[in-house]
């Protein structure tokens, strides 16, 4: 055999060998993780950020070993590494950025301000569940099922709001607005018997609020504004999700309650006085 052929054969082969066990490392290793990651109790950032690194690993011990055996390219090999220090700075500067987002994604594997899994919100709004930390990017999920995919490093430089870690629950204010002719005991009432009633609702008093006689649910009047008065509700929840659901279903039913108990949720009046009838108004005697 020609030994151009035999070497065409040989890279041809390797790196078909190397994206069949690249393909089938990355899945033993996600279904181990679906199996074997609730049943240990282990974080499932770590096994993800391993799938990910499996095809870089193969496909860079594939080329080592395609240089190895051929020696035009093993010379070729000898000189890259006799002009290594030429050739590290041109990768450095080229592969800048791709480098932070690599170590950037090992800082985040090894610190964990956030998992897969959580449930995050950046400094611009955005919010989602993280879905997958890869070696270059973080993939987050919105809740419009869209995947917004954002380079490591900036990620880790960003301020996160991290509603997952440590603790679940949320205490989610809502708040309400009613007239001033309003009786506010009775819109207090309202509110705290209709959250009560909400089947997300949990009641997060420690044994010495209990003890004091503290309300399940804290309803405080947070301001006199120019057409109501604003009143907010703390309401515990288990989660990010269930908080949300759990604002708009109590918006709903205190409408309700307050429509049927007489309490007025204002809006605001504007008099408009027109130039012209001003105008053609008669001087009044003096």
């Amino acid at each position: 055999m020609r030994q151009d052929v035999y070497y065409t054969i040989l890279i041809a082969g390797t790196i078909l060998l190397a994206l069949i066990i690249s393909i089938i490392l990355r899945k033993l290793v996600n279904l181990s993780v679906k199996k074997y990651s609730k049943v240990i109790k282990t974080d499932p950032t770590n096994f993800s950020f391993l799938k990910n690194a499996i095809p870089f690993i193969v496909f860079s011990i594939a080329i080592i070993f395609i240089f190895y055996k051929i020696p035009f390219l093993k010379s070729i090999g000898t000189a890259l590494f006799a002009g290594a220090g030429i050739f590290a700075a041109i990768l450095g500067f080229a592969s800048q950025k791709a480098f932070s987002n690599i170590i950037s994604g090992i800082f985040i594997l090894i610190f964990k301000p956030f998992r897969v899994g959580d449930t995050l919100e950046a400094s611009n709004s955005q919010k989602g569940v993280v879905e997958e930390i890869t070696l270059r990017h973080t993939i987050i999920k919105d809740y419009e099922n869209r995947r917004i995919v954002v380079p490591n490093n900036q990620i880790s430089d960003d301020v996160l709001i991290n509603s997952s870690i440590a603790d679940e629950s949320i205490r989610k204010f809502v708040e309400f607005g009613i007239s001033y002719d309003s009786d506010v005991d009775k819109a207090i009432l309202i509110i705290q018997e209709e959250a009560r009633k909400h089947p997300y609702f949990i009641d997060n008093r420690t044994k010495e609020e209990k003890a004091k006689k503290v309300p399940p649910v804290l309803v405080r009047m947070v301001g006199h504004g120019d057409f109501s008065i604003n009143l907010r509700a703390y309401v515990w929840c288990p989660n990010n999700d269930t908080a949300f659901a759990l604002q708009c279903d109590l918006l709903y039913s205190v409408k309700k309650r307050f429509d049927h108990e007489g309490i007025e949720i204002p809006f605001p009046y504007r008099t408009l006085v027109f130039k012209k009838d001003i105008e053609t108004q008669p001087a009044e005697d003096h």
